[in-house]
């Protein structure tokens, strides 16, 4: 796991700036703290910030093939490495160490732009071909580990790990890109391919860009696809077979490394799984982390610890209250560099700190399990919406929706008619692709009232559609309504919303590597094609997964009802001992000086919410977005310069700025 950054003029009419690459590589030494390189020569420069997990002492980037015309850097991990290696020894390729980066520079002599093909791991990479002046980026199939690009000029890239790398260029706008915040409002995140700042592009998941004789093309090496198989078409044991198998594999792959590897023990299913596995396969004698809450509604320490004693780990818990989020909330904002509409993401912002505390850099998770296994609230909510809508004037039908959101205060004992009027929005459109969010993101969508006049009439009339169906591309009416829901929660949630916000970013922010077995592509291509019964078998989520690991996991983790993940959002931000900068960001002088929201508005619900000491979802999600979105304004605005570090005088050079003999 590490920083990369690049810049590459394809019309070769100056070199790469190395202050501008100096500046570039000190915005991400805190995903690399260990070790700082670049190469230049005529037309690219690479620059790479390093957090050694493998060949600790040999493995510094950018590395080069035999002759030094093709130079990679890479931010995560190749977990075949060794297989890969044997490979490419056994055809004649020469290797300088024994890292898995140095795998893709010789797949790439070895494949061009399908080096990727082979590859199992989390990664953002990107390969400079001096000979052929072409420039190769890559990213992961799942959308694990981020990379961004910018364009400032025709046949000039850039590209970093974290956007705020690229505003290392004082040219390049720091400016909210307005339809970025809209889609933010509806999706939860931009769309793919789409950030919220202006003229700055995320490569999507599971695609390559080429750069070269003056133009950029991407392309799709690896498509999503939920395609179930027909029900029972083999015998169930079979299919609890083939998942235990590759989920041991996968996290066998996933030890690999030259550093201890501890794990996240959130005292749900699947982190539980994960550390089963380790325990009964490996001789990894592992560490394991637990966030736990002062307030009881969200605390899962009981859990926790019994997993813990079950596997006789040495068991970390982290306790964090409303306040200490409140005072970490902006930070996470920084290192997420998007809008936020949960204060999910900080207490695993402070757990990883934590985790560096202890002398780890490196864990695995269980992030992958409910959206490939079928265990949200999202996926039954579809399917007893579709089962609602074949008899739209049922009484009966939409009473099964309180038994999923029994966390959300007072769904439980909810009218029948407001159960009609929210869960019945869009209850016939059963053959849109994304019928299964469609009640989600018009809720969500209703957040935009609280947008300033000016803002909402400039986005009269832009038409996010396009982009929408871009992303599901691959989803039909004829798939079932629980295999589409996987389709759009994988396709846009994951790698926009959670994988970003509550994975790399904010455990990067201290330097450490999150793993996730569930996200082995072989795993998910699997899951993607069992029988959907088997995945959610009536209304009991990810029914395969505990019949498959039964005799790991103890009946009380195995049994127990699923808890969403939450932290607290009105204590946080409105309590007496909320932090000054929160009340400040969510003052009325900071509303009307962002232009982003209405100051009235925006001042009722915070009074709301001070006098109740409580909001509702909606309004709660309303409280997170404001002050994100104020604090992205004032952080890569005007607060911008004075959070610039200054450039790493550790930085080891290779290459030349020379011309390059054709």
């Amino acid at each position: 796991m590490c920083g990369i950054a690049g810049v590459v003029d394809l019309h070769g009419r100056r070199p790469p700036d190395a202050a501008l690459l100096r500046r570039m590589l000190a915005l991400l030494r805190h995903r690399g703290p260990e070790g700082a390189g670049l190469y230049r020569d005529a037309v690219a420069g690479l620059a790479h910030a390093r957090l050694s997990i493998v060949d600790l002492a040999g493995g510094r980037q950018p590395i080069a093939n035999e002759d030094g015309t093709v130079w990679v850097v890479c931010n995560g991990e190749i977990f075949n490495y060794p297989e890969l290696r044997a490979e490419l020894l056994a055809r004649g390729h020469r290797f300088r160490t024994v890292s898995d980066t140095e795998v893709i520079v010789h797949l790439y002599e070895e494949r061009g732009a399908d080096c990727v093909t082979p590859l199992i791991g989390d990664f953002a990479f990107a390969v400079w071909d001096a000979r052929a002046r072409r420039l190769l980026l890559a990213r992961d199939r799942l959308g694990v580990r981020p990379l961004f690009y910018t364009m400032p000029a025709p046949g000039a890239l850039r590209f970093a790990s974290e956007v705020k790398a690229l505003f290392a260029d004082p040219s390049l706008p720091r400016r909210i890109d307005p339809e970025a915040l809209d889609q933010t409002f509806t999706y939860w995140a931009p769309l793919p391919g789409r950030t919220l700042f202006e003229g700055v592009r995320e490569l999507p998941p599971a695609h390559v860009l080429v750069a070269e004789q003056g133009r950029v093309r991407a392309h799709r090496y690896w498509r999503l696809r939920v395609d179930p198989e027909p029900r029972n078409r083999r015998p169930e044991a079979e299919y609890a077979e083939e998942l235990r198998a590759l989920l041991v594999d996968a996290t066998r792959l996933r030890l690999r490394a030259d550093v201890p590897v501890g794990a996240y023990l959130s005292g749900g299913l699947d982190s539980s799984v994960i550390t089963a596995i380790v325990h009964h396969y490996t001789d990894n004698r592992m560490e394991t982390f637990s966030v736990a809450f002062t307030e009881a509604a969200y605390d899962e320490r009981r859990y926790q610890q019994a997993m813990a004693r079950a596997l006789g780990t040495r068991h970390h818990v982290l306790e964090v209250s409303a306040r200490d989020i409140g005072a970490a909330f902006p930070e996470v904002v920084w290192h997420t560099e998007t809008v936020l509409l949960r204060t999910a993401p900080v207490p695993f912002f402070l757990l990883s700190r934590f985790v560096r505390a202890h002398g780890l850099k490196v864990v695995l998770t269980g992030e992958g399990s409910d959206e490939f296994l079928g265990g949200y609230n999202i996926f039954k909510e579809a399917k007893v919406r579709c089962f609602w809508a074949r008899r739209p004037e049922s009484r009966s039908r939409p009473l099964l929706l309180r038994r999923l959101y029994g966390y959300v205060d007072g769904l439980s004992e909810t009218p029948l008619a407001y159960l009609r009027a929210h869960f019945g929005q869009g209850l016939a459109e059963v053959d849109d692709p994304a019928y299964s969010h469609l009640v989600r993101w018009r809720s969500t969508a209703r957040l935009k009232r609280f947008f300033a006049p000016a803002l909402r009439d400039a986005l009269t009339h832009v038409d996010h559609a396009p982009e929408l169906a871009a992303a599901l591309d691959g989803i039909t009416a004829a798939d079932d309504p629980v295999a589409r829901a996987q389709h759009v929660e994988a396709a846009i949630f994951l790698p926009q919303y959670l994988l970003s916000s509550q994975g790399d970013r904010v455990a990067m922010a201290h330097a450490v590597e999150g793993r996730f077995p569930f996200l082995d592509h072989r795993l998910v291509e699997f899951c993607n094609r069992l029988p959907t019964d088997l995945k959610l078998h009536g209304l009991q989520e990810k029914y395969l997964l505990k019949r498959a690991v039964a005799d790991l996991i103890p009946a009380l983790i195995r049994e127990r009802p699923k808890q969403p993940y939450r932290a607290p959002i009105v204590p946080a931000f409105l309590a007496t001992e909320a932090p000054a900068l929160l009340r400040e960001v969510l003052s009325e002088a900071a509303t009307v000086e962002a232009g982003y929201f209405d100051p009235v508005a925006v001042r009722g619900l915070v009074e709301k919410g001070r006098r109740l000491g409580r909001l509702s979802e909606f309004e709660a999600m309303a409280l997170v977005g404001v002050a994100s979105v104020h604090l992205v304004h004032d952080l890569f605005g005007a607060g911008f310069r004075a959070r610039l570090p200054a450039p790493a005088d550790d930085v080891v050079e290779v290459g030349a700025v020379t011309p390059l003999v054709t």
